[in-house]
């Protein structure tokens, strides 16, 4: 289970249905580039692809190939056993979490549930990353969706140079 910090200030304003977007304290683009950087290089076995769901210009994060999530892991609809994250333009993700790691996640501020959430639309959304410090607790959490995705743990989310 991911330990997070408590996420400072409130909470940012976001749509509330689809497309469920962030709409006040954006991720700066760069922030948001080098999230994406990142977890384009730190997360073996994916691929990068458009998102089965999201918006247009989501960058979307799959299970490689023929890869299957563990047993009782729901990833993203609409198929629910490949893509396990995307990030939106507006740098926040949506993205598959276990049950503990998602209460974390909201309880210490740092996102929500999708305005579909269920049993089997097993979506958060992280607000993006504001600052790099920020950005070091977004990466943590995108570790804690690989984890739950693939069973597999990162050896250390690292920073981009």
């Amino acid at each position: 289970m991911m330990t997070l910090p408590t996420r400072a200030g409130d909470r940012p304003k976001t749509g509330p249905s689809v497309p469920h977007v962030q709409l006040s304290q954006l991720s700066p683009d760069e922030i948001r580039e080098q999230l994406t950087r990142w977890m384009s290089t730190a997360l073996p076995a994916t691929e990068i692809r458009p998102s089965e769901i999201s918006e247009p210009g989501a960058t979307a994060f799959f299970l490689e190939g023929d890869t299957k999530p563990p047993e009782g892991a729901v990833l993203l609809p609409p198929r629910l056993i490949a893509e396990f994250a995307h990030v939106h333009t507006d740098g926040s993700l949506h993205l598959a979490l276990s049950q503990e790691d998602q209460q974390e996640l909201i309880v210490k501020g740092w996102g929500e549930r999708h305005p579909l959430y269920s049993p089997t639309i097993n979506v958060v959304m992280l607000y993006g990353p504001r600052t790099e410090e920020e950005l070091e607790v977004a990466k943590s959490v995108v570790a804690a969706s690989y984890r739950y995705a693939t069973g597999r743990t990162l050896q250390r989310p690292s920073a981009v140079s």
